[in-house]
């Protein structure tokens, strides 16, 4: 399993670093919402990048957008059986 990077928030770190798979409830239908509305602020977000708003800001917002999709994606990963 591939460990959040030294980077990100150490709260959230250090519940995923201490906690196996099956602890953590993705199952639970209010999880996929949550998914599903993070990955709509996401495209938000990319769509606000690439419209020129926060210019000063612009890099800082890739970054999160990117670490943010990557987040995402481990969550999905973690939903699926097997």
């Amino acid at each position: 399993m591939d460990q959040p990077s030294p980077d990100a928030d150490p709260l959230i770190s250090s519940a995923v670093a201490s906690s196996s798979p099956s602890e953590i409830p993705f199952s639970d239908p209010s999880t996929l919402t949550l998914l599903d509305q993070l990955t709509e602020d996401r495209l938000w977000l990319l769509q606000q990048i690439d419209a020129g708003r926060w210019p000063d800001l612009r890099l800082d917002l890739a970054a999160l957008e990117r670490e943010l999709g990557q987040l995402l994606d481990q969550a999905r990963q973690r939903l699926e059986p097997g």
